[in-house]
């Protein structure tokens, strides 16, 4: 797609980035691999862990194995089983305490995002300790950078979603604004990410689809974020921003990701016991956390925070029925056609060539088409997985739609990324279209 061209066109521009960096945790892939988790504890000097996971994820197999591998290892641990799907700072803050009352030398995560990323918190908060604000992302936090290294943290993820276990990035719900804000930094990434298939076993079907998409937006995300050469340059290189634009190291992660999600991502939802899909599904989400890991994400994650915040009495099947919850990869995925047909103006070769790695036929497409073929293509997929028809039906109406854009507006990390400049008026545009979409 030209991409050579494209990648040289910022370098006349010196105001302009001409360098980007290249960062991902270490990879343990394999059937079984979880067996290896004591192991790698202790080598990496750890004699004390806090195994962090969530009430559901405690009583199934991954947490006995991991468990079973310490004590072989001789390596002690503590269970802390209270993290809560799509964490807030109340939930992080009582994470935070029980990582400061033990005399823990590192972490092991078993579970989804919510829960690897409240042990990068758990490990942050107690290593560095610090105003909860202080790390977290402008303009809702201070920004802080984060003064050293962590401890050692072992990610074993147990969904094939968020690619967490390669990224220094960790979101949760700011209850007192009502929004999703992170904490991203290098410093976050786990150590070791232990990928191993088994742990999918006991997904439910819907907690498969959503998390799959959250595979797949990433990838296209990060594959059609403003390049990197086209954004300021780093003034500090040591404080050069985790998510850069698209670059071509993100590339070949990102677009790994798109094929991979597109030939498995039915087979993995639909036969939960066909080990070949769900094996590329987590392939393709820890190549796509890679990728976004070092590009980034934009518009479809900016714009599904407050989708989440304000979604009223609707549970996806499968997740826990206590509170609200619209599942994160459902609340990115509800807008994201409408936000593809909208931002492939700015570049339709890459919208068009992400089309093509999703299995759209583009023979004869021309650049004004690149948008709705993308669109079209993702719609296809979202209905194969039994999505909600858009906004309306996750209990979002009209009258949120200026909730909707002022919740977006802080998200200034994600939306820069954007390859297209976006107002208000945008957003609310998009929102609306996005209430039904086929």
């Amino acid at each position: 797609m030209g991409d050579s061209l494209v990648w040289n066109e910022g370098l006349s521009a010196m105001s302009n980035e001409r360098i980007f960096t290249a960062d991902a945790s270490s990879v343990v892939f394999g059937p079984g691999s979880t067996h290896e988790t004591g192991a790698r504890v202790r080598a990496l000097g750890c004699r004390n862990v806090l195994v962090v996971t969530d009430p559901r994820i405690a009583e199934l197999p991954p947490v006995a194995n991991v468990v079973t591998s310490l004590e072989e290892a001789g390596v002690a641990y503590e269970i802390f089983a209270d993290v809560r799907v799509e964490p807030t700072d109340a939930s992080w803050n009582v994470a935070i305490a029980a990582a400061t009352a033990g005399d823990f030398d590192g972490f092991v995560s078993v579970g989804g995002g919510s829960v690897m990323d409240t042990a990068k918190v758990a490990n942050l908060y107690s290593t560095w300790p610090d105003d909860f604000m202080a790390y977290v992302y402008p303009p809702l936090g201070q920004g802080k950078q984060v003064p050293g290294p962590l401890k050692p943290h072992v990610a074993i993820p147990t969904t094939a979603g968020t690619g967490s276990e390669t990224t220094g990035n960790a979101v949760f719900d700011l209850s007192s604004a009502h929004v999703k804000t992170a904490i991203a930094h290098r410093a976050l990434r786990p150590t070791i990410g232990i990928i191993d298939p088994e742990n999918t076993r006991t997904m439910p079907p819907m907690v498969a689809a959503c998390s799959g998409l959250d595979v797949l937006s990433h990838a296209l995300e990060s594959y059609t974020a403003v390049p990197f050469n086209q954004r300021e340059a780093a003034t500090d290189p040591l404080k050069r921003t985790v998510y850069q634009g698209a670059n071509p190291m993100s590339d070949v992660w990102s677009t790994r990701a798109i094929e991979l999600c597109a030939a498995n991502i039915r087979r993995a939802v639909s036969e939960p016991d066909d080990d070949e899909a769900r094996a590329a599904m987590f392939l393709a989400s820890t190549s796509a956390g890679i990728g976004f890991g070092n590009a980034g994400v934009h518009l479809p994650h900016a714009m599904s925070y407050p989708v989440s915040a304000h979604a009223r009495d609707f549970v996806a099947d499968g997740y826990p029925g206590d509170h609200t919850l619209v599942p994160h990869g459902m609340s990115v995925i509800l807008t994201a056609p409408a936000i593809f047909r909208w931002t492939a103006v700015a570049d339709s070769a890459r919208h068009l060539e992400a089309a093509r790695l999703l299995g759209a036929d583009v023979r004869g497409a021309t650049p004004e088409d690149a948008g709705e073929i993308l669109a079209d293509a993702l719609i296809d997929v979202m209905k194969s997985l039994g999505m909600p028809n858009g906004l309306s039906a996750v209990g979002i109406t009209d009258a949120d739609l200026d909730a909707l854009v002022s919740g977006t507006l802080p998200q200034s990390r994600l939306t820069q990324l954007s390859p297209r400049a976006v107002t208000e008026a945008d957003y609310r545009s998009i929102f609306a279209s996005s209430m039904t979409i086929w």
